[in-house]
């Protein structure tokens, strides 16, 4: 059966299908020695070259599945367009196989990155509709109220970018910090959050994503993540709708957003880099 050449090359772990569009547009796919337009279908057995690099041998080539947790420090970007920057998230890991992440975490912020060769993965957990969570560890510059918690939890008005946030959960940690847990991925969203209700963030951690736990995880190390934990993630995503092209076009999903469900299984091994920022 044919198959969109974005939707393949997502499949072998290449980059995402957005990102696999760019490169199609640049004229850095060729199928059967040809130059790729965005768009083209591939048949099984078809020769395809990606930035002068033969992808698999043919569509029925599938790399190993890889899903990676990772306590991105401050400073780095996950953008992967630019992969000759020292502080681009793919060259600081430095990972054996091509893998891209799970949506963003802003430079400033740090905490918990999903890093993957699953296209599909990515795509339905970034989907803002299917309403997956992500929860976050806030400090902001004064203290808190319970005011400024109900504004933030009923739904925040972002006039820049034209729409009123979801309702969301927020908790008070201490004087200046707070927990909160989105279902939505708008760009620097809890930023903006804070910013509407006059508040300014000192210090954002991503510590969970579904049921994906930060945990003890040492900054700028990552583990794998497998067994009971992994089947779980893929069971809380059975039903989940992966981005249609117009949602991946746009960035759905890309923000510091989502967060509820204790992680359970064995914990993978830890890699740590010794970097910090």
């Amino acid at each position: 059966m044919e198959e969109r050449l974005n939707k393949w090359l997502s499949r072998m772990g290449l980059c995402s299908r957005r990102e696999a569009d760019r490169l199609i547009e640049a004229g850095k796919v060729l199928v059967d020695g040809h130059k790729a337009v965005v768009g083209q279908k591939v048949l099984p057995g078809q020769r395809i070259i990606c930035e002068g690099k033969t992808v698999g041998e043919g569509r029925s080539s599938k790399p190993a599945p890889v899903l990676l947790a990772v306590n991105k420090p401050k400073g780095i970007v996950c953008t992967t367009s630019d992969k000759d920057r020292a502080e681009n998230i793919v060259e600081y890991l430095k990972y054996p196989e091509r893998i891209y992440p799970v949506g963003r975490l802003d430079k400033d912020s740090e905490g918990l990155l999903l890093m993957t060769n699953q296209g599909d993965l990515v795509n339905k957990i970034m989907r803002g509709s299917n309403g997956h969570e992500k929860e976050y560890i806030v400090t902001v510059n004064r203290e808190i109220t319970a005011e400024f918690l109900d504004k933030m939890s009923g739904g925040v008005e972002l006039k820049e970018l034209g729409q009123v946030t979801r309702p969301c959960r927020t908790e008070k940690v201490d004087e200046k910090t707070f927990s909160i847990v989105l279902t939505q991925g708008l760009n620097r969203q809890i930023r903006r959050m804070c910013k509407a209700c006059g508040f300014e963030v000192q210090s954002l951690k991503r510590v969970r994503i579904m049921n994906i736990c930060l945990g003890g995880l040492p900054k700028g190390a990552y583990r794998k993540i497998n067994g009971a934990e992994y089947k779980e993630l893929l069971n809380l995503l059975k039903d989940s709708s992966s981005l249609s092209r117009k949602e991946r076009l746009a960035g759905e999903g890309t923000g510091e957003t989502n967060g509820w469900t204790e992680g359970k299984g064995r914990k993978g091994r830890v890699h740590n880099f010794g970097r910090t920022n």
